[in-house]
C-alpha cells in the first residue's frame, strides 16, 4: 500500500534526504505498483486521504 511505502522514507527509497516531493512519490508508485500518475493527480489524492 502506498501509505506503507510513504512512512518507510525517501532514504528507505534511495533518496539522499527525508523530503517527500510530488515528483518522488510520483516515482516511488512508478517503481512499486502497475500504475502511472500524473503529478496533479497525486497531489489530488493525497488532499484525499490527508
Amino acid at each position: 500500500m502506498l501509505e506503507e511505502e510513504l512512512a518507510k522514507g525517501p532514504l528507505a527509497h534511495g533518496w539522499p534526504d527525508q523530503r517527500w516531493t510530488l515528483a518522488r512519490i510520483k516515482t516511488l508508485i512508478g517503481r512499486r505498483f502497475p500504475k502511472s500518475m500524473t503529478l496533479s493527480g497525486i497531489s489530488q489524492m493525497l488532499r484525499r486521504h490527508g
